[in-house]
């Protein structure tokens, strides 16, 4: 099993961006969504095996999004508490897809190995991802 936390703000994956040079349309990643996974992957390295596994995997995504200003300070002790949670965008495959897509070639080869996935979005004063990688043994 492999567990690690990206520590600041979630950043969910952007839609993709076209551009067009010589007549070619060209797809790209927006810079917010290209930079988080650059330090997905950063955080990711420092916990990855020696080398990615090969096989079913399992994924467990927890999102803890910084706390709303506007929130009164019981809706903030609920928040913290988890008993009030983000029902709001971005929605869960969002931010998945970019954690997803920064792990390939770090702790697995493809992020189609990936056999089973849960998402969880919370509030927390402390904003971060926490993540968990395990092999699924047949």
């Amino acid at each position: 099993m492999i567990e690690f936390t990206i520590p600041g703000e979630p950043v969910a994956q952007g839609r993709p961006r076209a551009s067009t040079r010589n007549g070619k349309v060209r797809m790209y990643d927006p810079a917010k969504s290209k930079n988080y996974k650059t330090f997905v992957q950063l955080v990711a390295r420092q916990h990855a095996p020696k080398k990615p596994l090969e096989g079913a995997v399992s994924m467990t995504v927890k999102i803890y999004r910084p706390m709303l200003k506007g929130f009164s300070m019981k809706r903030r002790n609920e928040a913290e508490a988890g008993l009030y949670r983000p029902i709001t965008k971005p929605d869960n495959s969002n931010y998945l897809k970019g954690i997803e897509d920064a792990l390939n070639g770090v702790i697995y080869h493809d992020d189609s190995q990936i056999v089973t996935s849960k998402v969880e979005k919370y509030y927390s004063y402390n904003p971060r991802v926490e993540i968990r990688v395990e092999e699924v043994i047949p």
